[in-house]
């Protein structure tokens, strides 16, 4: 005789915590997430369905296996996670667990998910950043994005948290923070992921907006993007004065 696990039927889906890589498309034109264990070769949207990383053709979360979404029932444990060096450009995400789950003593794995919330923390120097940038590394047709301040930009093209959610969709949230106390937050209209499709399980009522006037955040990250851009017009230009008519440099021995 075979024991079955206990079912469970909550009137509202279960809220989790996680953290994920920020992902901006080859093209520039969506947004996205990368976890940072298993399912990291993965790419998910906002509003996405579980696949098995090990392609196997069974509906995530499988009991003999380990595919499917993770998350955390407590925030301050998905918090810690980020203390690691390889997680310090993290996002800490906020989720409702969807569709089929199965419940383990620290969190959940399950079949979909909607991200609701995603928390952008400080620059790797330390101060308080103003919008995602390159971060150097990526998965086949994303880019990974990580926070940076003005100072650290140098050059990359920057994605002000309120552009970020509005290429994400599906009302995400995005807030920023300088460790402790959060500083901004902002949300996005309609738009989305491949993928991220609607279902059964699917969660309904979250807020949808356009984005308005453009914040102070979004100026700033604007104004060091020009910065950057002026300083390698400089650098150029000083490049040049040490070169004669004939492109051949002068004053050197």
């Amino acid at each position: 005789m075979r024991l079955r696990l206990p079912e469970e039927h909550p009137t509202e889906p279960p809220t989790g915590y996680k953290i994920a890589h920020p992902v901006l498309s080859q093209d520039g034109t969506r947004a996205g997430f990368t976890g940072v264990s298993l399912g990291g070769a993965l790419p998910y949207g906002v509003l996405d369905e579980a696949r098995c990383v090990y392609g196997r053709r069974h509906r995530a979360p499988a009991r003999r296996c380990d595919c499917g979404f993770h998350c955390v029932h407590d925030r301050t444990a998905a918090e810690a996670l980020l203390c690691t060096a390889e997680h310090r450009a993290a996002l800490l995400l906020e989720v409702s667990v969807l569709g089929a789950y199965i419940r383990f003593e620290r969190g959940f794995r399950y079949a979909r998910q909607r991200v609701r919330t995603a928390t952008v923390g400080p620059c790797v120097c330390g101060a308080v950043s103003v919008a995602l940038a390159d971060a150097g590394w990526g998965r086949p047709g994303w880019r990974a994005l990580a926070p940076s301040c003005a100072g650290c930009l140098r050059g990359r093209t920057p994605v002000p948290s309120e552009t970020f959610a509005r290429l994400a969709g599906e009302g995400l949230k995005v807030t920023v923070t300088a460790g402790a106390g959060i500083r901004t937050g902002v949300g996005a209209g309609a738009g989305g992921v491949d993928g991220a499709g609607g279902g059964e399980g699917q969660v309904g009522g979250e807020e949808s907006g356009g984005l308005g006037e453009p914040g102070v955040p979004e100026l700033v990250a604007e104004a060091a993007l020009l910065q950057a851009r002026l300083d390698w017009f400089q650098t150029q230009l000083a490049r040049l004065g040490e070169r004669g008519p004939g492109g051949t440099e002068t004053g050197r021995v």
